[in-house]
């Protein structure tokens, strides 16, 4: 007989226990020297790329093996299972310029999709010690104050998106990935002040009630979104295409459209750009 399978609970810790043992293992890499690579397409890759995503498929494997694992690096050494109704989608480094210039706002993230969209994900940032996760179907985000140094697993801090402050909305935008039409969008928005971050981060400001919409007029491919994605929603927010439906996954190439994340604040639609 099959083994049983874990339920959405127990798989979110098997996926948070991953996330902190591949975010150690980027850590100890980060703080040393190391080299860059560079893809075909030419984005950077790094020795933590590969080592983080190694032990990710395989604690993946150990806890869910009927489910068929879509991961960065995997992807671009062209081996991509086919997928069903329930895939994960893996990034074990999320940041990778920001891990380059030692900034610290490298992520490594993992989500589950059911039915083309996030449903449990978890974001791990470990050189700021800052881990969050999110179970949609139980309504649940937290956080935790998790170093990538020691075994101790760190207290868990329920979040929630927050109503718009009545001095405007803060939002959040990428340190390297900025574009006029971004520019152009916060400005129609009338936002009172503006965060730079890197990484998945941007979801996990918004789902912390720290700030208010994360627009993202720029390329982004599936693995890159859908973690930040459920912490987002598990904690009250949405991820909306241009078109205001909400972003789905599993698209062919899993390149996503421009989208709005967003916590309470009703995001202004815009048309999908010409192709």
């Amino acid at each position: 007989m099959p083994p049983p399978q874990a339920s959405d609970s127990e798989l979110l810790e098997a996926m948070i226990g991953a996330a902190i043992e591949a975010g150690r293992i980027a850590y100890t890499i980060y703080r040393g020297d190391f080299d860059v690579y560079r893809k075909a397409d030419e984005s950077p890759v790094t020795a933590a790329d590969h080592a983080a995503e190694g032990l990710i498929l395989e604690r993946l494997a150990q806890a869910a093996p009927q489910i068929p694992v879509i991961a960065e690096e995997e992807v671009a050494a062209g081996r991509i299972p086919a997928i069903g109704a329930e895939f994960f989608l893996v990034d074990p480094l999320d940041g990778t310029k920001e891990f380059i210039q030692k900034r610290g706002d490298f992520t490594v993230n993992i989500a589950l999709v059911s039915g083309g969209s996030p449903v449990l994900g978890v974001v791990y940032a470990p050189a700021k010690s800052s881990l969050f996760a999110g179970n949609v179907l139980a309504r649940s985000a937290f956080r935790s104050d998790q170093s990538p140094e020691g075994a101790e697993i760190a207290p868990r801090r329920p979040i929630r998106v927050r109503p718009v402050p009545q001095p405007g909305a803060t939002a959040v935008s990428s340190r390297s990935h900025s574009t006029p039409e971004t520019e152009t969008y916060l400005a129609s928005c009338g936002v009172s002040e503006r965060v730079s971050i890197g990484s998945s981060l941007k979801f996990c400001l918004v789902a912390a009630g720290e700030a208010d919409v994360y627009p993202r007029l720029g390329p982004t491919m599936e693995w890159d979104t859908a973690a930040g994605h459920a912490v987002l929603v598990a904690a009250g927010g949405a991820v909306l295409a241009l078109d205001g439906v909400p972003l789905r996954y599993g698209k062919p190439g899993f390149r996503n459209s421009f989208f709005i994340a967003t916590g309470t604040m009703v995001p202004p639609t815009l048309a999908p750009p010409r192709t």
